[in-house]
């Protein structure tokens, strides 16, 4: 597998996402799903996906601790393309017996608290989204943070058995940006109030000037700790 992902890789190598996209799409057809999380890449790939043929299946990881104007993007997106993010939720009883073993803000105590909620909101939830999928299509760009900037544009994902797309990986912050200008696509309003990266609402906050852009995510821990588990290094 490693020897077709880096044919794949040296294949699609300059191609421009689009094209990456759609040729997956074609090849393995209904077995292809989006996941997004609402941030600005992802609504960059939601964009082109809304041309293709045949749909592509796209979903969101509903936590319950999610900022409203994602809920509102969420909506405006729906209504702007003509589509439906399937909403995966975490186990009620999971997390109900979390909160109340280790209370309602526990992610603040240590890692192995924030971890093990991200594994019931998150985790847990995707492995769901992911059954059957064959190809799973994210926004990871290596401009995001010191975690992902060793990531190609094909990989392949060893924990659930599937090839991983990134057709953004190697656009930086300014590509992206007017991208989105050009094309009117809609996207969070908390990025403009100084949110780069945005994730559940407890453990997001807005970065200062010069700070990486990683930096309003689980502030209070390291920097190479900052990932939730959904994309592990393979």
């Amino acid at each position: 597998m490693k020897e077709q992902i880096a044919e794949l890789n040296d294949h699609f190598s300059g191609e421009t996402p689009d094209r990456v996209i759609a040729w997956f799409v074609s090849e393995y057809t209904n077995a292809v799903a989006f996941s997004s999380s609402l941030g600005a890449e992802d609504q960059v790939i939601t964009s082109m996906l809304s041309v293709i043929t045949p749909p592509v299946r796209m979903f969101t990881l509903d936590t319950g601790r999610m900022f409203q104007e994602s809920y509102d993007l969420m909506h405006i997106t729906e209504q702007k393309y003509g589509l439906r993010f399937e909403l995966f939720f975490p186990a009620a009883a999971r997390v109900e017996e979390m909160v109340r073993a280790k209370g309602i803000n526990l992610f603040y105590d240590s890692i192995e608290n924030r971890r093990l909620c991200c594994s019931i909101r998150k985790i847990e939830p995707l492995e769901r989204a992911l059954k059957g999928v064959k190809v799973w299509i994210t926004g990871l760009r290596k401009a995001q943070s010191v975690t992902r900037n060793g990531l190609d544009l094909i990989t392949w994902d060893q924990e659930h058995g599937l090839i991983k797309l990134n057709p953004l990986i190697n656009w930086s912050d300014d590509v992206l940006w007017n991208h989105i200008k050009q094309y009117r696509i809609p996207y969070n309003e908390l990025h403009d109030k100084g949110y780069p990266s945005i994730g559940c609402l407890p453990c997001t906050r807005a970065v200062q000037p010069g700070e990486n852009v990683r930096a309003g995510r689980w502030w209070w821990e390291l920097p190479e700790f900052k990932e939730c588990g959904l994309h592990k290094k393979t």
